[in-house]
């Protein structure tokens, strides 16, 4: 009995092997990825967003890097900047935390702008959310801190609709719209950057210390082939459109103290994606670049991660990485928008300070947080925890 319990037990055990080493040989063989390559029965991936810098390069924008005021920001609605006891709220909690900046929206991708302005009265795209602006920047400065008005330039939803000759047009005459509907004045028509440069300039004139223009691109989203713009419309033309819209508005800016910056797509640190948007070319027209590398508005199998939403410290990681290869020199001016907030995955505190951690070793000491509710994770923003995460060899 004994012998037979141990030949069966003996086959049951080489039975059980041979499955599972054909279910790792299987699962091992099925993998096919233009980007990855089988050694060994190992994955290796093919990093093609490693640095190509030299050292004595990386050095040279470290030392740039160094140089620059640190920005550690949070993006606030013009709703909870414009309300009184909302605004104090927040005011209380930057005050005990790591924040030095805030950024104010004062034009939306609806076509609101939240600030009094000449053009915005006149289109009637003014809504009163923060109508006495000089009254928020005092509140912000009395604790010194950096304040930027984010702009939005090109996606509107008002403009076109009350003037249609500013609009993008659709190819059977009509205003283009997105699958959702949405509208974009056309980037190529000089009245309109005049429109949006009269919002910059009552920014400035109310004491922004820095003008952020945002969607400074063409329509992505819907039937982009029938768009109709005031000039012919291909990847250099648009890319040269964008490049002038930033000399003339550092031109009629110039008399104020501000600094221009620009927001782009996350993944444009790879690719202009042909929307217009040369982060080179942006990088060496203003201040600062503002790439948004929310993880969770990565697509599957973007840099190898078949999730990217839950893995933000390589998502920021490796996308500075190709943003430092793309803008080389000009890499000190590039200051990520990172995610706080949850969209598939939820986003916890550690997810935070993830990004801001692969932030910092990619040499850049500064960053801003999103949250479209302007609910932070302010536990991550203490003193004491960052400086532990993030700044260990600073801690006492």
């Amino acid at each position: 009995m004994n012998k037979v319990f141990y030949i069966s037990f003996f086959i049951f055990i080489f039975s059980v092997a041979t499955v599972f080493g054909a279910h790792k040989k299987k699962r091992v063989t099925n993998i096919n990825n233009s980007e990855t390559s089988l050694v060994n029965g190992y994955k290796k991936e093919k990093k093609y967003w490693e640095v190509k810098l030299s050292t004595n390069e990386i050095a040279q924008i470290k030392e740039k890097i160094n140089s620059q005021s640190i920005i550690r920001g949070i993006h606030l609605t013009s709703w909870v900047s414009g309300n009184d006891k909302l605004r104090r709220e927040i005011i209380n909690k930057i005050k005990n935390s790591v924040i030095n900046t805030v950024v104010v929206d004062v034009k939306e991708k609806n076509g609101e702008v939240y600030i009094p302005s000449e053009q915005s009265i006149k289109y009637k795209t003014y809504t009163a959310a923060v109508p006495e602006p000089e009254k928020i920047i005092n509140e912000f400065k009395s604790i010194k801190l950096y304040t930027i008005a984010r702009v939005v330039c090109f996606h509107d939803n008002i403009l076109p609709k009350n003037n249609s000759n500013l609009a993008v047009k659709s190819s059977d005459g009509g205003l283009w719209s997105s699958r959702k509907g949405d509208t974009w004045v056309d980037p190529y028509n000089r009245e309109v950057w005049d429109y949006i440069l009269d919002v910059a300039l009552r920014s400035a004139k109310a004491g922004f210390d820095e003008i952020q223009f945002d969607y400074v691109r063409y329509p992505t989203e819907g039937d982009t082939k029938k768009c109709r713009f005031a000039e012919i419309h291909n990847r250099e033309n648009a890319t040269k459109n964008i490049s002038d819209f930033f000399s003339y508005a550092r031109k009629k800016l110039s008399m104020y103290n501000v600094k221009i910056s620009a927001d782009v797509f996350g993944l444009t640190t790879g690719s202009d994606m042909g929307i217009g948007q040369d982060l080179e070319m942006i990088a060496g027209n203003v201040d600062r670049v503002y790439p948004m590398m929310y993880p969770s508005h990565y697509y599957s199998g973007e840099y190898n991660l078949s999730d990217p939403e839950s893995q933000p410290y390589k998502i920021i990681d490796r996308g500075l990485k190709q943003a430092m290869n793309k803008t080389g020199p000009n890499y000190y001016k590039v200051i990520p928008y990172l995610q706080d907030f949850s969209l598939k995955v939820k986003y916890r505190p550690f997810d935070v300070r993830a990004q801001i951690i692969a932030t910092k070793n990619n040499y850049i000491n500064s960053f801003i947080l999103w949250n479209p509710k302007s609910k932070y994770s302010w536990e991550t923003l203490e003193p004491s925890v960052f400086c532990a995460f993030v700044e260990p060899e600073k801690c006492k």
